[in-house]
């Protein structure tokens, strides 16, 4: 199903849904603070209603209290009346604090009402019984600090259970936050990891494709997973390989032809010129014999050029089918250097070959060539008498092979076009024929064909190119 969907629709699905997770939870933090608030201020105004009702219990016993006596003294119905509606009050604040505190006994609000109840009868009883009146009031009176006490502590008892139990479910809650936020975080983060390295495939996919395109190896269908535009992206690819590979094989039929179709009336020049050096059609004049040498100078390098043409086309050609086995490379140099001793012994040119490494998985052949070449771009540009070095080496699991001569090194203009075909450089040879500038090309080639690199290191004199092959491959 996901395949169906493009790259960027991906992209805003995994972004909304991260999006949606964390917004979830933060709504989900938030109504958990309101319901803690809420829970909070309830507990606040049960605390406050709590304690105003057992200060109200205990004024109104105070009350009580001194309207029974003065009743008792003055016998003034006022202050009996007084005292009832101070037991009413008491009543109410008594109603609401057993409300409010479940836990207190029943019978204890009871005896209360009793003891205000037995104080009213007092109050009624008439006042020829005025010391029994007294007695029956202290009775019923002198409990009622005691109880005002108790229900002070019970109030206070209660509130601080109120407030542990809302400390605890806040602690709950806040455990319950944090593991949720914990847990959407990560999977935020997993969806996050788990989407990246999903779509890191295809454009991976998609950079590798680019490279074997750009190392002109064409072999290898071009096929992309993942999101439907990456995978359309991919098949376009595919096509403009086949297109790269068709034109490819165009130019090297016609490099073929045209090279084919030139050599025969070139050999004919070839031979026409001989001829005419030789006298064969008659005598020459030294004009003549100057126009002659003139012919014969340029139909030779036309015929190198020719040669050239379709070496670096074989070379090309050959870079795609490689026969790798284990080889040792400092020994392939020794034997590159020995196929070419006459040419650099002529120069009185010191080679040598240093260092060594553990084998590797190359197409000796093709790496012989390219050290050839090497050595005979070194041989063709070092003075006489000079040094030129190889040097073999592994670091960081890859095979170094550093070639470096003591010629007039390359001009800092040629430097970017060094190894491009048929590229010359400004600093030539003194009295050397003018080469073609295939051989660096044609070292390009192979070792881009075993997944190297070839590079023209900074140097104080002379010129020092390194070859990098992986052990990897």
């Amino acid at each position: 199903m996901f395949i169906k969907l493009s790259f960027r629709q991906l992209l805003l699905g995994v972004f909304l849904l991260i999006a949606l997770l964390l917004s979830a939870t933060s709504v989900q933090s938030l109504l958990t603070l309101d319901r803690l608030a809420a829970e909070s201020r309830a507990v606040g105004q049960d605390a406050v209603a709590l304690t105003a009702n057992v200060q109200r219990l205990a004024e109104r016993s105070v009350t009580m209290e001194r309207s029974a006596r003065q009743f008792l003294v003055l016998d003034d119905p006022a202050f009996r009346d007084r005292y009832a509606a101070a037991w009413r009050d008491g009543q109410d604040a008594l109603t609401a604090l057993a409300a409010g505190l479940p836990a207190v006994p029943k019978a204890s609000f009871a005896a209360w009402r009793d003891q205000g109840e037995q104080a009213w009868r007092a109050l009624q009883a008439p006042r020829t019984k005025r010391a029994q009146r007294q007695q029956m009031l202290n009775v019923a009176l002198a409990g009622l600090p005691s109880f005002n006490e108790e229900l002070a502590e019970e109030v206070k008892r209660e509130v601080d259970q109120r407030n542990q139990r809302i400390l605890l479910g806040l602690e709950h809650r806040r455990s319950v936050l944090a593991g949720q936020l914990l847990a959407s975080i990560s999977l935020a983060a997993a969806l996050a990891i788990g989407c990246g390295v999903w779509l890191s495939r295809p454009v991976a996919q998609i950079e590798g494709a680019i490279e074997r395109l750009g190392g002109n190896r064409y072999d290898q269908p071009i096929e992309i997973d993942g999101p439907d535009d990456l995978r359309r992206l991919g098949q376009q690819l595919n096509w403009l390989r086949q297109r790269l590979a068709s034109l490819e094989a165009d130019k090297s039929r016609f490099l073929r032809h045209i090279s084919h179709e030139l050599k025969t009336p070139l050999a004919a020049l070839v031979e026409g010129v001989a001829l005419l050096e030789d006298e064969v059609a008659g005598s020459l004049t030294p004009n003549q014999r100057e126009v002659a040498a003139i012919l014969r100078q340029n139909t030779a390098s036309l015929q190198n050029q020719i040669k050239d043409l379709l070496r670096y086309n074989t070379a090309t050609f050959a870079a795609q089918h490689l026969q790798r086995r284990p080889t040792d490379v400092a020994a392939l140099l020794r034997d590159a250097v020995d196929a070419q001793r006459l040419q650099w012994q002529a120069r009185r040119l010191d080679v040598s070959v240093q260092g060594g490494a553990p084998l590797i998985s190359i197409d000796p052949g093709k790496l012989a060539i390219a050290a050839s070449n090497l050595l005979s771009n070194a041989v063709r540009y070092s003075p006489e008498g000079g040094a030129v070095r190889f040097i073999v080496g592994e670091q960081a699991g890859t095979l170094a092979v550093d070639c470096i001569d003591q010629g007039p090194g390359v001009a800092a203009e040629d430097a970017a076009h060094i190894f491009e075909p048929f590229y010359q450089g400004q600093r030539q040879p003194p009295g050397a024929r003018r080469g073609n500038g295939v051989g660096l090309s044609i070292v390009l080639e192979y070792v881009s064909a075993h997944g190297g690199s070839l590079q023209l290191l900074p140097a104080s004199s002379g010129a020092h190119f390194r070859i990098e092959l992986p052990y990897d491959h």
